[in-house]
């Protein structure tokens, strides 16, 4: 059985997060400056059974595509052309950084770690991860 592997892809940097192999739980695993994304990709996938990418697709309110959008349109090319056989499905993310912020509240986190972009977006894909999970 393989890792389901999420991604809040974002042009500076992008969260990872990843689920156990029997696909109930859904953990951080890091963020990645974007530049870095598919090397760091190919070496996880080398070690790390990944049987599913997941990919957040950010949607503003009325239904219609972030601008963001065009620039994982451009990363999803070169992620398929890299990992042609890896499948990948992609999974609404609206809300999902307000929804980070507000968990670092919940569980206490000091003001000066809530301004961590980094850990933010590593958040962002674990809540990606649980919703395809838990759907």
């Amino acid at each position: 059985m393989g890792r389901v592997l999420a991604l809040d892809f974002g042009t500076k940097r992008t969260g990872i997060a990843v689920s156990d192999e029997l696909k109930m739980i859904a953990s951080g695993l890091t963020t990645v400056k974007t530049p870095e994304l598919l090397n760091f990709l190919d070496k996880y996938f080398k070690e790390e059974y990944v049987e599913l990418v997941l990919v957040g697709e950010p949607k503003q309110k009325d239904d219609s595509a972030s601008e963001s959008e065009v620039y994982i349109q451009e990363f999803l090319k070169v992620f398929t052309k890299k990992f042609p056989e890896m499948p990948m499905k992609r999974v609404d993310e609206r809300f999902t950084s307000k929804m980070a912020f507000q968990s670092m509240i919940d569980s206490g986190l000091k003001k000066k770690k809530r301004r961590d972009k980094a850990l933010i977006d590593e958040i962002s894909a674990t809540i990606i991860l649980q919703t395809y999970l838990y759907e």
